[in-house]
């Protein structure tokens, strides 16, 4: 998330039109903004434009699979940190490999839960609240040091 209390941005990329339905219901009470896109070249185009926090991503889309859009998102410095949470109904072995391989966050099955969803939605959302936070703190504390630093090589107090 950009600010600490900002409200997440979540895309869903999924062709069928009743799997969208449904995770738009299930995060009805979540407080989100919500974008859909249809299939793999749209969902490169409303990350872009739109800048999710995170992407419930469908591996069997048209155009593009979701296997390739998160190389995509991975492959550009712009989107490189995005969430994905890859929702398929694909349950081999191979596909989870594969999906971590293009660089997924993480992974539900289909049909889906709604409170795993929302479990796994809020972990992935603290962790990189929590990510953030420690990359701000460090970037404090190195301009503290070079700030000491400074002062102790012109003799200042």
């Amino acid at each position: 998330m950009n600010e600490s209390r900002a409200i997440p941005k979540i895309l869903i990329a999924d062709d069928n039109t009743q799997n969208v339905e449904l995770l738009e219901a299930y995060l009805s009470d979540f407080d989100c903004v919500l974008r859909t896109a249809n299939d793999g070249e749209e969902t490169l185009r409303v990350v872009a434009e739109f800048q999710p926090d995170l992407l419930l991503l469908d591996i069997m889309m048209p155009r593009l699979s979701g296997f390739e859009v998160c190389r995509k998102i991975r492959s550009n410095p712009a989107t490189t940190d995005l969430l994905i949470l890859m929702v398929t109904a694909l349950n081999e072995a191979a596909d989870f490999e594969r999906g971590v391989q293009a660089g997924t966050d993480d992974f539900l099955t289909k049909p889906v839960n709604k409170i795993e969803l929302l479990c796994r939605i809020r972990s992935l959302l603290r962790v990189r609240h929590l990510k953030n936070q420690l990359e701000r703190t460090l970037a404090y504390l190195a301009e503290f040091e070079a700030a000491s630093r400074a002062s102790a090589s012109t003799g200042s107090p």
